[in-house]
């Protein structure tokens, strides 16, 4: 689940990158005028005098870029224009991503390019990744248990463990929007938009026990929790319908190349399911306190479990192996962060399947286990955002 963003981001699926604000936008280029466009998208093609771009919502633009379009260059974190390097059309690669400020021309999807703003998509891989590990270590979550905005705290259960974030002037916190499982569609929010029973995950240093975390950013949001069995599969509709457990009627959820579906393997389900019965370590089955199998590829936990006996259960949960819906049947239990939808639809964020021995145990520890234990958005978590 970063890799937070300014006003202006480039992003990639995986992670959001900072890029010059609005205001050093305008500083830089002066203050645009109402028929000016800003396009942002990942490069496609390229020419002597043109660039094509897609827009993260698949519309392909063509830019002319003539000899007084001011291009330049900045690396993936920097929040001004004061070190970027001046280059020309020539210098950008299929593959970056770069945010124009252009023209429209007299044809649809046209434009003459003002300013262009580049950054090299080896430079993003590689700040993604950064950004990845650095959540990854620094990186805790749960669900929300209280907001003191004055006092500039959010309490977040995580399991049976609770924590307690706090925030500084300096903190970025960003909420996803409502329509949305993407990181990078998250928004610049404040403490008091947190509510009790969102998902949090934050990025910060911890005190020695973990029980604390001064937060460099925050992401936040309210998604729907539902466990129950599924009742039909339609692996070419992206849709799986599933009786919630805890409202008793079904529910379709529809899923995107955004969401994460995984699998536990029996003995990992069974393992946990022994520690939210309350088992002692000792009556746990030795897998319970493996780590993933090395090389394994995983996204950014939102907090430990256990201790280091029990090893990282986010990043257990999340190295799951993926699974595909149509490997899904009737009968199976399954339990599934979404958005929050209607009342008989909602968009998949995350699914776990093999949990019936976790369901068995407690639906309502397990769900609360899973929700706050996944890297929410696809990606990064936020980062995101967070994925951002």
């Amino acid at each position: 689940m970063p890799f937070i963003k300014t006003s202006f981001a480039l992003t990639l699926a995986a992670a959001t990158i900072a890029v010059p604000s609005q205001s050093v936008w305008a500083a830089a280029y002066q203050a645009p005028a109402a028929s000016t466009a800003r396009l942002l998208g990942t490069v496609t093609a390229t020419t002597a005098d043109s660039i094509t771009i897609k827009s993260d919502k698949g519309v392909l633009d063509t830019i002319s870029v003539g000899d007084a379009t001011r291009i330049v260059r900045t690396e993936p974190g920097q929040k001004d224009l004061s070190s970027a390097a001046a280059i020309h059309v020539q210098d950008i690669a299929i593959g970056d991503r770069v945010l124009v400020r252009a023209t429209p021309g007299s044809a649809e999807n046209t434009y003459t390019a003002q300013a262009i703003i580049a950054m090299k998509q080896s430079d993003i891989a590689q700040r993604q990744q950064q950004d990845r590990e650095d959540w990854q270590k620094r990186g805790t979550g749960g669900i929300v248990k209280s907001v003191d905005a004055a006092g500039n705290t959010v309490v977040v259960a995580s399991g049976a463990k609770t924590i307690t974030i706090h925030t500084t002037p300096k903190t970025i916190v960003r909420r996803y929007a409502q329509d949305s499982v993407k990181f990078d569609d998250a928004k610049v929010a404040t403490l008091d938009q947190i509510k009790p029973a969102d998902q949090l995950r934050a990025r910060g240093d911890r005190n020695a026990d973990g029980t604390e975390l001064t937060a460099d950013e925050i992401v936040a949001g309210s998604f729907r929790n539902i466990a129950g069995q599924v009742q039909q599969v339609n692996a070419g509709a992206q849709t799986l319908t599933v009786m919630d457990l805890a409202t008793k009627k079904p529910i379709t959820v529809h899923f995107t190349s955004d969401s994460q579906l995984h699998k536990l393997a029996p003995e990992m389900a069974q393992a946990i399911a022994g520690r939210l019965k309350g088992a002692p370590a000792g009556a746990q089955p030795a897998s319970a306190n493996a780590q993933p199998p090395a090389g394994t590829a995983g996204t950014v936990g939102m907090g430990r479990q256990g201790g280091a006996r029990g090893g990282d259960l986010s990043q257990m949960l999340q190295r799951a192996p993926i699974v595909q819906l149509s490997d899904l049947h009737q009968g199976d239990a399954v339990m599934i962060v979404s958005t929050q939808g209607s009342s008989d639809t909602a968009t998949g964020i995350t699914l776990l399947a093999g949990v019936e021995p976790m369901l068995q145990a407690s639906t309502t520890a397990s769900q609360s286990l899973f929700s706050s234990s996944w890297s929410l958005g696809g990606g990064s978590e936020a980062g995101g955002a967070a994925q951002q």
